[in-house]
């Protein structure tokens, strides 16, 4: 069995209890609404959420005739777009483009996250999954994460990475990675990848650590390299990224998602529905290729395992966040 399907059964087990709350049972077969849609998306535009869903938004354009509208709906990390989703009408023609950086991490890492993932977001279906990766400059000249040890050691003031968001789970993966490799290492907080980028490709900090779809074409450009990925393999569209379980640290290993949500109180028909439709565009070879070039590890799913996983990933989240030596705030 792979390892795919290992975690597959293990989410199907996890998702009875998510389930039981989102009361997603079968329905009768419904169609999406016509007319105008909005996905409703929690970050600025240009970013890689953002174009992940125009993306999609074309294709549904594409496939039905209808006037798709990506709104941002930007700031407080995401929660701004949840509360809009919260607020929407429950007809279908509304519905949220989210990652698990928004709504499982804030979930995990605030006391008060500003709504809740079994009452305020109906999970609709799976676009694909994301990793963690850990980047250095390449005006440090290292290629491997045991060139960047052994450059540490060698330089005990350099031991500093920019994270694109204190107190999340990129700035724990890299905690956890020092610790892994024996050298400590402290986070400065960043407004985003964009700034994050700028210093990096300057030298003007050493390493830095985000999700891959912010990092990934500026590491097949040569603008700074990739020494580590959170995946659980490696990816058909990156295969030169080394993951972490190849690299000796397998326990680092962990995976996010982006995937689409409904407002509370959606009927399971419309919510079905909409699923079928998204995995239908998702899986169209050209939009495929697109999600593959922005670091989306494409793997679409309906809404048990979306609630499944999402589940499964808060207890992930939080063990992470407890080993890094964090606690909600």
């Amino acid at each position: 069995m792979s390892a795919r399907s290992d975690r597959r059964a293990l989410l199907k087990s996890a998702g009875a209890a998510a389930l039981a709350g989102l009361a997603i049972r079968p329905a009768a077969a419904q169609k999406i609404p016509g007319g105008t849609l909005r996905i409703l998306v929690g970050f600025p535009a240009g970013g890689g959420t953002d174009v992940m869903a125009r993306y999609i938004a074309d294709k549904l354009r594409e496939r039905t005739g209808a006037n798709v509208i990506v709104e941002n709906r930007a700031g407080a990390s995401g929660v701004i777009a949840i509360d809009a989703l919260k607020k929407a009408p429950t007809d279908g023609s509304v519905i949220m483009y989210g990652t698990a950086a928004t709504t499982v991490a804030l979930t995990v890492t605030r006391k008060t996250p500003g709504f809740s993932l079994d009452k305020d977001m109906v999970p609709i279906g799976l676009t694909g999954l994301t990793s963690t990766v850990f980047v250095v400059s390449p005006r440090i000249g290292v290629g491997t994460l045991a060139d960047y040890t052994a450059w540490l050691r060698r330089n005990p003031d350099k031991h500093t990475f920019g994270t694109t968001a204190l107190g999340s789970n990129t700035h724990f993966f890299a905690v956890l990675l020092g610790k892994a490799i024996g050298t400590p290492l402290e986070a400065v907080g960043y407004k985003g990848a964009a700034p994050l980028l700028s210093d990096l490709m300057a030298g003007h900090i050493t390493a830095g650590c985000g999700g891959l779809t912010d990092f990934l074409t500026h590491h097949q450009a040569g603008k700074v390299k990739i020494i580590a990925l959170s995946a659980s393999r490696r990816l058909p569209f990156a295969p030169d990224l080394p993951i972490v379980s190849e690299l000796g640290h397998p326990s680092l290993g962990y995976e996010g998602f982006y995937g689409f949500y409904g407002p509370p109180g959606m009927a399971p028909g419309l919510v079905e529905a909409w699923s079928q439709e998204l995995k239908a565009c998702t899986e169209s070879p050209d939009l495929k290729q697109k999600l593959y070039n922005t670091g989306l590890d494409v793997l679409t799913a309906g809404p048990a395992e979306f609630a499944a996983r999402q589940t499964a990933l808060v207890q992930s989240f939080g063990d992470m966040m407890r080993k890094a030596g964090h606690s909600p705030e």
